[in-house]
C-alpha cells in the first residue's frame, strides 16, 4: 500500500510552519496516538471496545486531515472485533507513516 498522506502532511506543515522540531513532535504525537489506538483495537474482545477504539482512530484522522486513515477506520467499523484485515491495514499505515520522514 502506498501511503497517501497529502492532507496529513499539509496539516503538519501548516501547524509547524518552518519549525522542524515542532513538526517532529507533532509527527511523533500522531504516531504514538495511532499506535495506542491500534493496540486497543488488537486487544478488543467485544463490539463495544472495538467500535470505541476505531472511532478514536477516526477522530485522530479527522484532527490531522488524514483521509486514507479515516477510510481505514470506517472499514474497521464495518468489520468484526479483531478483524485481521482491518488491523493489518491500520498497522501498515502506521508503519509507513513512521518510516516516512516527510
Amino acid at each position: 500500500m502506498a501511503l497517501e498522506q497529502g492532507g496529513l502532511q499539509t496539516t503538519l506543515a501548516a501547524a509547524a510552519g518552518d519549525d522542524a522540531e515542532l513538526r517532529a513532535e507533532l509527527r511523533q504525537a500522531f504516531a504514538d496516538s495511532l499506535g495506542g489506538h491500534i493496540d486497543l483495537m488488537r486487544r478488543a474482545r467485544c463490539d463495544g471496545n472495538w467500535r470505541v477504539a476505531a472511532m478514536r482512530v477516526k477522530g485522530l484522522a479527522a484532527s490531522f486531515h488524514a483521509e486514507h486513515l479515516s477510510e481505514l477506520a470506517d472499514d474497521a467499523l464495518d468489520g468484526a472485533p479483531s478483524d485481521p484485515v482491518a488491523l493489518r491495514r491500520l498497522q501498515e499505515f502506521h508503519r509507513e507513516f513512521v518510516e516516512t520522514d516527510d
